[in-house]
């Protein structure tokens, strides 16, 4: 799964279920082919096969004009009952979310002045994506804790023992090779 080209979602026809579902909510809501020009990418607990009922659809994308990536999202979403949109400032970087439901599926739009690739989200999805093809056995365990109400990568380090923020630190582990994440974690 982590050798897996992200931007192209035509795994998500061969996956379970609700990826199959996923995939067919994004294709019917466009969001691929209305927001192309911002790089979008699926990320999160869908892609991963982690999702629980009620995990959304996370889009990432990469917005140089934050003011034109709000513009756009609203132009093509803004007409749903349900949709809302805010700035803000995450880790220093400034940030447009929009949100919204439809398809069966709650969408959420995550732009940033950064490639999608060196996103936070995405280098999280990277690493905890790595850590599954290393320890399949994880999954469960990380989907169950999920279910208790933790949010994902806090669900990562209970289940893997690290200790401290695991946002930051599932950002660290990212920089290491499998060998030495297979020796680290191993049971």
């Amino acid at each position: 799964m982590a050798s897996r080209n992200w931007h192209d979602l035509s795994y998500l026809q061969k996956g379970t279920d609700r990826q199959q579902a996923a995939d067919a909510a994004i294709r019917q809501a466009q969001v691929m082919m209305s927001l192309a020009t911002y790089q979008p990418v699926l990320a999160g607990t869908i892609p991963l096969d982690i999702d629980v009922p009620g995990s959304d659809l996370d889009i990432l994308c990469y917005a140089p004009d934050l003011a034109t990536f709000a513009a756009d999202v609203r132009r093509h979403y803004g007409h749903i009952s349900e949709f809302s949109a805010a700035d803000k400032v995450i880790k220093g970087q400034p940030a447009h979310i929009a949100r919204f439901t439809t398809y069966g599926f709650d969408f959420e739009l995550f732009a940033q002045a950064i490639p999608v690739e060196q996103q936070h989200g995405y280098v999280h999805m990277l690493i905890e994506a790595r850590l599954l093809d290393l320890f399949p056995e994880a999954r469960e365990a990380i989907r169950a804790l999920k279910r208790d109400g933790l949010k994902t990568e806090p669900a990562f380090g209970q289940y893997f023992g690290i200790m401290g923020d695991p946002y930051a630190a599932l950002l660290d582990l990212a920089a290491l090779d499998d060998e030495t994440l297979l020796r680290r974690f191993a049971r």
